[in-house]
């Protein structure tokens, strides 16, 4: 199992917008990636414009399907990535779950 974690610092003014569009890729990762088990969109309490992914995938091949599929190419990297100051990613490897 992999476990992607990445931080996304929004612009100014345009949070409600990348969640809008976070909002619209869920049920697509959901309804169309079968190696993402787990796909969780969180906001932070402390600083205004930072969002949370966690993500669980099947294996490397999951993750890396995930990357190519049209709607992360048009959400994330057309739509949410153009609003970001700063994008983080982690992976990691499940140790107990």
């Amino acid at each position: 199992m992999i476990v992607l974690v990445a931080k996304y610092v929004v612009q100014p003014g345009h949070i409600d917008t990348v969640l809008d569009r976070l909002r619209e890729m869920k049920p697509r990762v959901d309804a169309e990636e079968p190696g993402c088990t787990f796909y969780q969109v969180s906001r932070s309490t402390e600083q205004e414009d930072l969002v949370l992914l966690y993500e669980h995938y099947v294996d490397e091949d999951a993750l890396l399907g995930h990357r190519d599929t049209a709607h992360f190419k048009e959400i994330i990297e057309g739509q949410v990535v153009p609003l970001l100051v700063e994008r983080q990613r982690e992976l990691y490897s499940l140790a107990i779950g």
